[in-house]
């Protein structure tokens, strides 16, 4: 039996799209506050809604009034998105989807998933951070294998000091590269299909927008 996956709703920009709802297919699902507005959209109903809801319309409460909620005080040491991956956690995750995770108006919440995101593939799990448009992958020691459309645009953000960096099947490959902390050398690369990339050492972000074909 293959390990569960979950996917959280998180409060960030989502859209529906085919890569989108391939990846959520079989998974469970749970809300983390305000994100339970894209389970309609979705067609979802989450096995559970967490959060302070204080950003939750009242119209959105009623139309998932059948839900279970786990409420928690406004005034917390953590994010209702935190909270709502250690619930999946609890349920026996595995494989960990954080949509909404990326974009809308706050820049703090997105950049604190990307690095939740890494914290928690250095744990364990498959980790995609996703709107729709946009998918984050960590990247840590060792190889992974990315099936992005060719000519798709994707980036290798470093959250350190990179060593033996390889990228291939793309515009502009690496080999046994040295990558230092705060360069923008791996910002805006083009994929030529699916990607293979390997690290030695560090940490980083593979950032990828597999609809958009601005790089051809």
């Amino acid at each position: 039996m293959s390990e569960p996956t979950f996917t959280i709703l998180l409060g960030g920009e989502l859209r529906l799209t085919e890569r989108l709802r391939q990846r959520v297919v079989g998974s469970r699902f749970i809300a983390a506050d305000g994100g339970m507005r894209h389970a309609a959209a979705l067609g979802v109903v989450p096995e559970l809604w967490v959060g302070d809801f204080d950003s939750t319309p009242a119209d959105l409460e009623r139309a998932f009034a059948e839900v279970p909620k786990q409420p928690y005080p406004a005034a917390k040491a953590v994010t209702d998105g935190e909270i709502a991956v250690s619930e999946a956690i609890e349920r026996g995750a595995r494989g960990l989807i954080l949509a909404g995770a990326l974009g809308g108006e706050r820049s703090d919440h997105a950049l604190q998933h990307l690095l939740f995101g890494v914290t928690l593939a250095e744990q364990g799990f498959d980790v995609l951070l996703t709107s729709g448009d946009e998918e984050a992958v960590p990247l840590l020691a060792g190889t992974i294998d990315l099936a992005l459309p060719a000519e798709s645009l994707f980036s290798v953000l470093g959250l350190s000091e990179l060593k033996g960096l390889f990228i291939e099947n793309a515009r502009y490959p690496l080999r046994d590269f040295h990558l230092p902390f705060g360069s923008s050398r791996t910002i805006s690369n083009v994929a030529e299909g699916p990607l293979r990339l390997s690290l030695g050492s560090g940490r980083a972000v593979v950032l990828a927008r597999p609809y958009d074909l601005s790089g051809v």
